[in-house]
């Protein structure tokens, strides 16, 4: 009888992910754990960690913790080399009082937990146009945060400044106007050690950030919306959905859409699925608590906006009203109605995306309007 070698066994390898190193276990189709090893996180230390893998057998899969974090450089080089990545959730607390906790255990968990058939999620793709989106967003989500805080800091600093500098912010009523006067104010440098040319020394300096944070939003917006433009074309031109919100969903979807079952799995995976809340004789459903929050916030605020300017929306509320529906109720209908119009739009846009773009030809005008030069771009 043909005895099957070690290479041609096919292995699992489990990897407990973390900044510096990465903790990885083999294991074979039955079971049986083969070795541990802790590679460094380097595109040299991830060939060692692919190379000694397949040094163990044939690599059915690799159940990573952390994708979107930590292990997401590793999920993309596995996956440069044709290997099936899926992501995996630490061990249950249940498992760790029986087995305790260290970086090879949780690496052994994380293949045990694909062979176990509770490990089928497929990491997010990370070399697109939506992390490139996800990035930009990252960036401004700070700045705007940094700019509540500084504005909060402003205001903070005027209750607080001598009276003179009070009187002479009074003349603007808003706080961005008095932003505006304390950016041009000008402190006596050598008289520091007074209050008031203090006072104006620290509102300048905070308003001049708020300035500069200004200018970056904007420079992000531009590009944000060129961006979320490209990628997500039908998705924006639909009824409430502004660049904002078309990249949250973006973000939240990711660039291989179809790692989701369906749009079912995009309402669940957005809080907008129903949740059964039924008890005895009352059938109900409720809001589902779980999910993305963000991508969650900006359906609600698609059904907001819906509600103001679509009439089929009201005409639909005021159905859902008259059969007993709550408010909060008619608000979860729509935006699970709005996660599938979005979805089928998504993953349609994402599909022409994913398709290379033929070659355009084009004439450039050369002097006689009746002349041109054919030239092919890609």
């Amino acid at each position: 009888m043909h005895s099957m070698t070690q290479n041609d066994a096919l292995v699992v390898g489990g990897v407990d992910a973390h900044a510096d190193a990465h903790h990885v276990a083999v294991l074979d189709q039955r079971g049986a754990l083969l070795s541990t090893k802790s590679f460094p996180t380097t595109t040299p230390g991830y060939r060692q960690l692919l190379d000694w893998l397949s040094s163990h057998g044939k690599i059915d899969v690799v159940a990573v913790e952390s994708t979107g974090s930590y292990a997401a450089a590793l999920v993309r080089y596995l996956r440069e080399h044709d290997i099936t990545v899926v992501e995996v959730n630490q061990p249950h607390a249940h498992t760790r009082r029986r087995v305790g906790k260290s970086d090879p255990i949780d690496a052994e968990m994380a293949a045990r937990l694909f062979l176990a058939g509770k490990a089928k999620a497929v990491p997010k793709q990370t070399d697109g146009i939506v992390e490139s989106i996800r990035l930009l967003r990252v960036a401004r989500n700070s700045a705007v945060k940094s700019r509540s805080a500084a504005l909060v800091q402003v205001r903070d600093l005027i209750i607080t400044a001598p009276q003179e500098l009070r009187d002479q912010l009074s003349c603007r009523k808003t706080l961005r106007g008095k932003v505006t006067v304390c950016a041009r104010l000008r402190p006596a440098a050598r008289k520091l050690h007074s209050p008031s040319p203090a006072a104006k020394f620290a509102l300048r300096s905070i308003a001049q950030r708020i300035e500069a944070l200004d200018q970056e939003i904007k420079a992000l917006d531009r590009e944000l919306e060129q961006l979320v433009t490209t990628a997500a074309p039908r998705t924006v031109q639909l009824l409430g959905i502004s660049t904002g919100h078309a990249g949250q969903l973006l973000v939240t979807a990711g660039q291989n859409i179809d790692r989701l079952h369906g749009e079912s799995s995009f309402s669940m995976l957005c809080g907008a699925s129903p949740i059964p809340a039924s008890s005895g004789k009352t059938t109900r459903h409720r809001l589902n608590y779980g999910g993305d929050r963000q991508a969650n916030r900006a359906l609600h605020l698609i059904a907001v906006c819906r509600l103001r300017y679509c009439e089929r929306t009201r005409a639909y509320v005021k159905r859902r009203t008259a059969e007993g529906k709550t408010q909060r109720e008619i608000m979860r209908c729509l935006k699970r109605y709005i996660a599938r119009e979005v979805f089928n739009s998504l993953r349609a846009d994402l599909a022409d995306a994913a398709q290379p773009r033929p070659a355009v030809s084009t004439t450039i005008m050369c002097g006689n309007p009746g002349f041109g030069i054919n030239r092919t771009r890609a």
